[in-house]
């Protein structure tokens, strides 16, 4: 920038002022060089005042666009990397008042409806008087050329969300939060959010996905909430138990509950013992007993509601259901077996006739063992003797990848368990329960393992009576990213019929993968094979530090997998961290994985939220269940366009989710979704990939347990490459697996309600 008392580009040292001196600068913004909607920080080249050419501006504002007016107070920096800036301490933002200044605004994406074309129209035909026909006369716009109703609803519908956020984001940064959540917060609690946000900004922690209990604890303090406040005490409660329950907790037990509360609020046990009894006398919290270890005591525990009633509502009617016969009736099983080993071709294993005899004299089995056992081929002998007898099957799995897997291996038609509950968007449930049951006389279950209690109360409320229920999982894997462990809790009660199958079958046993995942799972290395075997399925890459790793890793997906084994590098292979974070986790491999496999180039469009950068081509994940997108957490996709006008994004998700349709994403749902080049070994539950990759490094040592790497290395159907430090896979595989879970379903099996 040019001094216009001295014709320099900068400032003289001597006319500067003082550290502590802060000078003026006003103008129009230019360009948003950078935005973070998380801190507010923010890059902004603006035609300032009485100076010639454009000036950087650093800064912190809620939300900025071009077009807008700043007035900015602070002082001149020069970096060696940017050169001279003017850094505002103080920055306050106006909406633009000349012609150029609104077009530019208009033009910037921010109302929905209005890209840089329509923005020239509107200023064209309304010149500054533009704003006041938008709020006062919006049914002028339609003599504007390519403006019609329906444009015109988009554009009210933007402007008037637009007014709203931008008052949620004002209220947030003067209390102190970052803006990132301001349109869920808007979804959530429309024009009446700063009211309520005002009444009880806990509910933030509560409502909000993304804004913990601390965050809310720094606008309650803003707000004047003192440390030791009743309504202060119960919110951290409830949030102690929403993050043991994102642990996979069911609940706590009492005293480790008000320990955690203790430690999270430092507010005396007294006052926290007072806050626990309201919120259960106001059946915000659950007061209950649960059996923490195997054989040992009962103790008090508290639990949220919906958990409560979820575990309840598993073991009431699974008593109900192991009662009685089933529909098809008395079958003979010699009889049966015989028949149905001529339809194979081929004799079952010992193991597999006895659960065949089982399943068709039980209303409830579980089939559980590791891969190559022939878990498939019994469930197909099953169903072709039960659909002899002309009963009718549902069939269905927790994912859409397990759902496609079960179908094409059973002939049958197989859905994933919202789509075969039917998902009510307005009420955000089911259509499917106990008033309207499932149509079916055997319900199969498959990838039971990732089924959590919410998921499986739902699914078993909604099994007629009369029906039977055949559930099949691999009780080894991790448990459910969800709360609970019901596949084991399950077993462990011995209230249901269980076939465990151990025996590996020929065929099986040819595959590294199969011989690994079990040498894991008893707790032994597994075998290296050479590094040129071209016969392996599984390999092992030494890498001696992170670096190295991820160099490795990166060529291997990118490069050397697609060559040898044929395989596209986006939809084929995956790669599966054992944690997010860390030089190797999901986040770092994504970030390297991108730049390698879709980097940036000129003509394709970008968004960067959230901490991501999102381009046309990218592979992502869903990370919640979004009834009303008909997405689930876990669906993969690929990013087909962006929209920077109408600031949309569109993802079409995989063909296994029985959907072929583009779903829609504003700019602000964004953190609904993440790229998925990699993703976290929990995540990769219930799904199954041509190839998998996975990095294990010591840096991960809190995570390395057993059944982790069981899980990853079971995930690969062609190729598993495990990439990193031999001695992390020895920590893995002898590290015993993970705490067992806060939960009450094999304790109301064990007892009957």
């Amino acid at each position: 920038m040019q001094d216009q008392r001295t014709g320099s580009r900068f400032p003289r040292r001597d006319q500067r002022p003082d550290a502590n001196e802060r000078e003026p600068l006003t103008g129009s913004v230019e360009r948003v060089t950078f935005h973070s909607p998380e801190s507010g920080f923010c890059v902004l080249r603006v035609k300032a005042r009485g100076r010639r050419g454009v000036t950087t501006v650093v800064g912190n504002a809620p939300s900025i666009s071009p077009g807008e007016w700043i007035q900015a107070s602070g002082t001149w920096q020069n970096t060696p990397e940017h050169g001279p800036q003017f850094k505002a301490e103080l920055l306050q933002i106006s909406p633009p008042s000349s012609a150029e200044g609104m077009e530019r605004y208009l033009g910037s994406g921010m109302i929905r409806g209005i890209g840089p074309t329509m923005a020239k129209r509107l200023i064209k035909a309304f010149d500054t008087k533009v704003f006041d026909v938008i709020d006062d006369h919006p049914e002028r716009l339609k003599t504007v050329d390519g403006i019609g109703p329906v444009r015109v609803k988009r554009i009210l519908e933007g402007w008037r969300e637009q007014k709203q956020i931008r008052e949620i984001m004002v209220f947030l940064t003067s209390n102190g939060v970052g803006t990132s959540r301001a349109l869920r917060i808007y979804k959530t609690y429309g024009a009446d959010a700063v009211p309520l946000i005002t009444e009880n900004p806990y509910r933030l922690a509560r409502d909000i996905r993304g804004i913990g209990f601390r965050i809310a604890d720094q606008v309650a303090t803003k707000l004047g909430i003192k440390h030791d406040a009743m309504i202060r005490a119960r919110a951290g409660l409830a949030y102690t138990l929403l993050q043991a329950q994102s642990a996979g907790h069911c609940g706590l037990p009492v005293d480790r509950l008000l320990e955690e509360g203790e430690e999270l609020l430092e507010i005396d046990r007294h006052k926290l013992t007072d806050a626990l009894e309201e919120e259960v006398s106001e059946g915000y919290l659950v007061r209950d007993q649960v059996t923490t270890a195997p054989g040992g005591e009962s103790e008090p525990a508290v639990f949220l509601p919906n958990l409560h009633r979820a575990e309840g509502e598993i073991g009431e009617r699974l008593l109900q259901l192991v009662r009685g016969q089933p529909t098809w009736g008395t079958i003979d099983p010699d009889d049966a077996l015989t028949w149905v080993e001529g339809k194979l071709g081929f004799e079952l294993a010992a193991s597999q006739r006895q659960a065949v005899a089982a399943a068709i004299a039980s209303k409830v089995l579980i089939i559980t063992g590791g891969p190559g056992v022939g878990k498939t081929t019994l469930v197909n002998a099953i169903l072709q003797i039960v659909t002899a007898k002309s009963v009718d099957v549902a069939l269905c799995a927790p994912t859409g990848r397990a759902a496609k897997r079960l179908g094409e291996s059973t002939g049958l038609e197989a859905k994933t368990i919202h789509r075969l509950l039917e998902v009510d968007p307005k009420n955000g449930g089911f259509k499917r329960g106990r008033d309207n049951p499932l149509e079916c006389d055997l319900l199969v279950v498959d990838e039971a393992s990732m089924v959590d209690v919410v998921m499986m109360a739902a699914l078993l409320q909604a099994v007629p009576d009369q029906g039977a229920v055949l559930i099949v999982g691999d009780v080894d894997q991790l448990p459910s990213v969800g709360p609970g462990q019901v596949l084991r809790d399950v077993i462990d009660s011995g209230a249901v019929a269980v076939a465990r199958l151990t025996e590996i079958f020929r065929q099986a046993a040819e595959s590294r993968i199969v011989t690994t995942a079990h040498r894991i799972q008893a707790g032994s290395m597994p075998e290296m094979p050479e590094a040129g075997d071209a016969l392996s399925d599984f390999y092992f890459v030494p890498a001696e530090d992170a670096e190295q790793t991820m160099s490795k890793l990166v060529k291997m997906v990118g490069e050397r997998i697609p060559a040898r084994f044929g395989l596209d590098a986006i939809d084929d292979v995956q790669v599966l961290c054992p944690m997010n974070g860390g030089s190797v986790g999901s986040r770092s491999v994504n970030a390297e994985l991108q730049a390698r496999l879709n980097p940036p180039r000129p003509q394709v469009a970008h968004v960067e939220r959230f901490g991501w950068t999102f381009r046309a081509g990218d592979k992502v994940m869903q990370t919640e269940n979004d009834y009303d997108k008909d997405v689930f957490n876990g669906d993969l996709g690929r990013i087909v366009r962006i929209s920077l006008d109408d600031q949309e994004l569109f993802v079409r998700f995989g063909a296994d989710r029985g959907l072929s349709n583009e779903v829609t994403y504003r700019f602000g749902e964004l953190d609904q979704l993440a790229l998925a080049y990699a993703t976290t070994i929990h995540k990769s539950q219930g799904s199954e990939y041509p190839a998998v990759v996975i990095p294990l490094m010591m840096q991960s040592f809190v995570m390395l347990k057993r059944n982790l790497i069981y899980t990853a290395v079971t995930r690969g159907r062609r190729l598993v490459v495990v990439v990193g430090e031999e001695r992390a896979l020895s920590l893995a595989v002898r590290g015993g697996v993970a705490e067992r879970r806060v939960s009450r379903v094999s304790d109301l099996l064990a007892a009957p309600l």
